[in-house]
């Protein structure tokens, strides 16, 4: 033990190489690239709702040790930080269980869905690519995309055979403000039509610094270890290829703001009643290593997954391409706390998706699939757990077409789902919802250089395990939870019908060419039965919520417009805004992030490389019952990289980032654990990374 102080659908993105990695900037005149989660090999700039892109120099820059933390600060897209530990994407104010993240079309399948403090397994360091898709488009991902959906894009199952027979990438990066030390490194080798993957990355920090004027110089408990190795080989032919991966992931790290004061807190009709504190004007997020008498809780995280791919294209005269994915996970991560596991989940779970595109029919293009996943989720507590033991099973079958009139194409799709729950205890009866999302586009291309997207759908959502089963005391979030039917198991029949339902319109307006270019989505979304997690009352930090629906509406606009004003130099100004509201008593929804206002400028000049960004969050002054106001603050970053050419086949990068610049303390509205765990301060990474 370790104890520290401080702290919609399928084709195949255009695949980087070690020696493209280095590409320009991703996002940043990146039109021509293929969207990996969006179909019938649709660019970027053709996609009916904006598609946010991370790839080259840009994700190698801005990657962190969190996913979350990887997107921050790209339009519509924020994060819910716990820590230096774990943090998920939020996207257009919804998080998970409506953001679903996916590993090259498939499932994730860990434990990031139920808590905050639980992190996405995805290795951020290991990515070739991640894809954020918004809107009507995600629903060919299942009901838990109904807000968005982010695609990780990997190399550990290889697609083609490197040229000369082996490539690879190796990287070291160091950081200031949480004392970074990090590896990564990959080799792909071919041996005539087979090619062997070997990949593994280890981080290592200590909790990171934070302004004094926060109190403490640092967040106790924000410290972050982890692990991922990958090894997978694949036959690959001139039409397509099948391969195998396997992945293994260890990861240590703490829970901040974790308070042993409430453990006596219950709920008390629809208030909560508290006794008296274990202890009083105690900390409990010490460690012995810097003389504190206490530790922090961590958590200890192992995941170990097995992928199978395929991509074949022409298969029979009838079909364009076969993809096929298939994956099983087995995770479990305790949360320790004074030595001892309070609390186990085990998650095994698997994933198979097929999909089918078929020939032009008439003019229609079309893909056409199945998905079937099943999971069996427990939580071992050795008090009172928060979450029931629970099997879900979930089959589906989607469909969408496309059909072009002149300088106007035109999609639909649909999805229908059937998903069963079944409780472990037998006093919980199994409930089934069958889901069922439609929507429909039309795109115009106008002027050579404009298009107009418009798009309508008609979402169904089931509700989460979390949602349905909830009970107890879940202290990483200093929450009392109660779900829609572990509350009263009467329930159980009338939330068989009990779906989230989502009218929704997406208006995404796009310049692709010329010096000036632009991308502009506004959204507005109209939900019955809104599942939220609605606070019921408040004793100091401590907060009893329960899991209700409501009728509440989302409506926003985010986008970019960027400037080249030559080959070397571009300036552009983003910025997003949603506004999230109950549509009955006008209130305002939970944990809503606030308005940003940015603008960032990157220049090439010779091997030099260089971008800064400055962006302002708006003060959030609307928020729900026992929340309070979030101030606003101002983000500085900056990156300088220099290229060393050494040969044709090999290639070097030197850079150094640095984020917060002028360390400034800033709150993060979307966190549980807010006035815990303020944004990093001043940080600098320094990177090395060669190509061969």
């Amino acid at each position: 033990m370790r104890n520290r102080r401080h702290y919609l659908c399928a084709v195949s993105i255009v695949a980087i190489t070690p020696g493209m990695a280095f590409a320009q900037a991703g996002g940043h005149g990146l039109g021509d690239i293929v969207v990996t989660a969006a179909p019938f090999g649709q660019t970027v700039d053709e996609t009916a709702t904006p598609v946010v892109t991370l790839t080259g120099e840009e994700l190698i820059h801005r990657r962190a040790a969190t996913l979350g933390e990887t997107l921050a600060g790209q339009p519509g897209i924020n994060f819910e930080n716990f820590g230096g530990g774990a943090s998920r994407p939020v996207i257009r104010g919804q998080s998970s269980p409506r953001v679903q993240v996916l590993s090259d079309s498939a499932n994730v399948q860990d434990a990031s869905a139920i808590s905050p403090d639980h992190n996405v397994t995805g290795e951020p360091l290991l990515l070739r690519g991640i894809e954020v898709l918004r809107g009507p488009a995600t629903l060919l991902y299942g009901s838990g995309a109904i807000g968005g959906a982010v695609n990780l894009l990997d190399e550990k199952v290889p697609t083609f055979v490197p040229e000369g027979g082996i490539s690879g990438v190796a990287e070291g990066r160091l950081g200031t403000g949480d004392d970074e030390r990090s590896f990564v490194g990959g080799a792909t080798v071919g041996f005539g039509p087979l090619a062997l993957r070997v990949e593994g990355a280890h981080r290592r920090s200590d909790d990171y610094r934070v302004p004094s004027s926060f109190g403490e110089d640092r967040v106790h408990g924000s410290y972050n270890d982890t692990s991922t190795f990958s090894v997978g080989g694949s036959w690959i032919g001139p039409d397509g290829y099948l391969g195998v991966a396997y992945t293994r992931q260890r990861n240590e790290y703490g829970v901040p703001g974790h308070n042993h004061d409430y453990e006596s807190c219950h709920p008390h009709g629809i208030g909560l009643h508290c006794g008296s504190h274990a202890e009083e004007g105690g900390e409990h997020d010490h460690d012995h290593e810097h003389g504190h008498e206490d530790e922090v809780p961590f958590v200890k995280l192992r995941s170990n997954r097995f992928d199978i791919r395929s991509d074949y294209n022409n298969p029979v005269p009838a079909l364009e391409k076969v993809r096929f994915r298939l994956s099983f996970t087995d995770y479990v991560h305790d949360e320790i706390e004074e030595g001892e596991a309070e609390n186990t989940f085990l998650n095994k779970a698997h994933d198979l998706r097929l999909e089918l595109t078929h020939v032009p029919i008439g003019g229609l293009r079309g893909t056409f699939g199945i998905q079937q996943s099943g999971s069996r989720f427990q939580a071992i507590s050795g008090g009172d757990t928060h979450t029931l033991n629970t099997d879900t099973s979930n089959t589906a079958i989607f469909l969408m077409e496309t059909f072009s009139l002149g300088n106007v194409r035109l999609e639909a799709a649909a999805r229908q789902e059937w998903q069963t729950v079944k409780s472990l205890i037998t006093r919980y009866p199994s409930i089934k919802h069958k889901p069922f999302s439609a929507s429909a586009a039309a795109i115009w291309s106008f002027g050579g250089d404009y298009s107009l997207a418009l798009s309508l759908a008609r979402t169904e959502r089931a509700p989460s395990v979390q949602e349905l089963y909830a009970y107890g005391l879940h202290l990483a979030t200093n929450t009392y939870e109660i779900g829609i039917v572990s509350g009263n198991s009467r329930l159980a029949n009338q939330v068989s019908e009990g779906v989230e339902r989502s009218n929704s319109v997406n208006l995404t307006l796009r310049k692709t060419e010329g010096p000036t270019t632009f991308t502009i989505g506004a959204y507005h979304q109209d939900f019955d039965n809104y599942i939220y997690a609605q606070t019921l009352d408040q004793f100091e930090d401590f907060r009893l919520i329960r899991y209700a629906g409501a009728e509440a509406t989302f409506t926003g606009v985010d986008g970019e417009v960027r400037h080249a004003f030559n080959d070397q130099f571009a300036l552009s100004v983003f910025g997003d805004y949603v506004r999230a509201k109950l549509k009955n008593s006008g209130g305002d929804l939970p944990r809503i992030p606030a308005g940003r206002l940015g603008a960032r400028g990157d220049a090439h000049v010779g091997p030099f490389t260089a971008d800064a960004e400055y962006y302002h969050v708006f003060e959030q002054d609307r928020f729900a019952a026992y929340e309070t106001r979030t101030p606003g603050y101002d983000m500085i970053n900056a990156t300088l990289a220099y290229r060393l050419e050494l040969g044709s086949k090999h290639s070097a990068e030197l850079f150094v980032r640095g984020t917060n610049l002028t360390n400034e303390l800033a709150y993060n509205h979307t966190s549980f654990i807010k006035s815990f765990s303020p944004l990093r301060g001043r940080n600098f990474v320094f990177g090395l990374r060669g190509a061969f």
